[in-house]
């Protein structure tokens, strides 16, 4: 049973979910990775902000061309290149949501750990808190796209306050000293912003979230291109503000050994009991990001799902218009992947399985930007087609530099994954079309 119109996401929610799903807990790490380079590591966030422009304005004109195309990245890969392509990246995509969701909730009992010590040594309770924690936000997501946007916006607003204090805030307690040497890497300057850009381009995936639930946004043409815009500029602010005052703040060799940043530049400004205010919004990013995930990890298959690419299944509503059975499917291998992290001799895998998906986030950038000239076409959009086809180049050449800059075992390993997904294809081409073709 589909929702009523006024039930669906507006700009702040769909913005939200942009934000909240970009600003995870990892982010208040990156500062301390990107030490080891000086502050040149700023152009570095420069340099991936830009790129991360063009991906957008693709994601942007992708969501205005083809406004109802539940499942984003998927459906344009698919409106592009056909069942194959489309269901290789919705394969790997979905996968690596899944695992990322586990990294994620990881990342939440870390943080719960300074207000709750036991967390940090006693398994079985960070188990539970992990478990509590996918559950409560699968249930949320399973009482309609209201209720999970409600709580993406609660949370977006709580996980950026902390931010933009130590971000703008800190500008006041910079110590120009901090940011020499410029380059300390050992190595030439293009070969420091290469690294640091590297490191920054993970902090831009999320970007398009807001196209995957197209089909519960008000007005999804206009509304879903002006979120994923105001998103990204939200987060470029913060991310280049937030890196500007901390290594302002704090000495590069200081920081290049700090394991929270964000808490020893909040201790710097206001005292040592600011540590638990930075760790408590490291806590509510990793909530935030936990309750993103869970709505796009429930509307992805339920977008390829509707293309009978997917276990018919995924497709289910309940009342509300949530995907409640691929809410539930998803939180179960969540909840898995969660526990091995946690279990002795399962840590390696899990890590692995980290690795495994990292390509997987990449992939479906790559298809979108080749997918945005190839749609313009087929819709006959001659119009603007030459600035299109300039954006889409830019952006396939991101894509493709952030690619090669996730390694070559990433690269390796997550091919092997989207390859053990074409037994799979070939197992619901085929159920598609008896269906069709009775």
């Amino acid at each position: 049973m589909a929702e009523t119109p006024q039930k669906k996401l507006g700009l702040w929610t769909s913005t939200s979910l942009v934000v909240g799903s970009m600003i995870g807990a990892g982010v208040f790490l990156v500062p301390s990775a990107m030490a080891n380079y000086g502050s040149i590591s700023l152009l570095g966030w420069v340099f991936s902000a830009i790129g991360a422009f063009f991906m957008a304005r693709v994601f942007s004109r992708l969501s205005e061309m083809v406004p109802k195309s539940t499942g984003g990245p998927y459906a344009y890969t698919h409106q592009g290149f056909g069942d194959f392509a489309g269901f290789l990246v919705a394969w790997g995509y979905y996968i690596s949501i899944i695992t990322a969701v586990a990294a994620i909730v990881i990342s939440f009992v870390s943080a719960m750990s300074t207000f709750f010590p036991l967390l940090s040594t006693n398994p079985v309770a960070a188990i539970l808190t992990g478990l509590n924690t996918i559950w409560f936000l699968a249930w949320i997501n399973t009482r309609g796209i209201t209720s999970s946007g409600r709580m993406q916006l609660i949370t977006t607003i709580l996980k950026l306050l902390p931010l933009l204090v130590i971000s703008i805030g800190g500008l006041f307690f910079i110590r120009f000293k901090n940011f020499h040497p410029f380059n300390s890497s050992g190595g030439s300057v293009y070969d420091a912003i290469n690294a640091s850009a590297t490191i920054a381009l993970f902090s831009f995936v999320g970007i398009e979230c807001a196209t995957i639930p197209a089909d519960s946004v008000e007005n999804p043409g206009k509304t879903i291109s002006r979120a994923t815009m105001l998103g990204l500029l939200i987060c470029t602010l913060v991310y280049l503000l937030g890196s500007i005052s901390i290594m302002g703040i704090i000495p590069q060799e200081q920081l290049k050994h700090s394991v929270t940043p964000y808490a020893d530049a909040a201790v710097i400004m206001f005292g040592s009991n600011a540590r638990y205010w930075a760790s408590a919004g490291v806590a509510i990013a990793a909530f935030g990001a936990i309750n993103g995930w869970t709505l796009i990890q429930g509307k992805l298959p339920y977008a390829i799902a509707k293309d009978q690419l997917f276990p018919a299944v995924f497709g289910i509503q309940n009342k509300k218009g949530a995907p409640y059975v691929g809410i539930i499917i998803s939180s179960f291998f969540v909840s898995l992947f969660m526990m091995m992290n946690y279990t002795k001799g399962l840590v390696e895998q899990f890590k692995f399985l980290i690795l495994l998906s990292t390509l997987n986030t990449l992939v479906p950038y790559l298809f979108c930007a080749a997918a945005y000239v190839i749609v313009r076409l087929k819709l006959k959009q001659s119009k603007g087609l030459f600035v299109a086809m300039v954006v889409g180049t830019l952006a396939f050449a991101y894509s493709i530099w952030a690619i090669a800059g996730s390694g070559q075992n990433t690269v390796y390993w997550g091919f092997l994954l989207l390859m053990a997904g074409i037994p799979f294809y070939v197992w619901v081409a085929y159920k598609k079309k008896k269906v069709i073709e009775p």
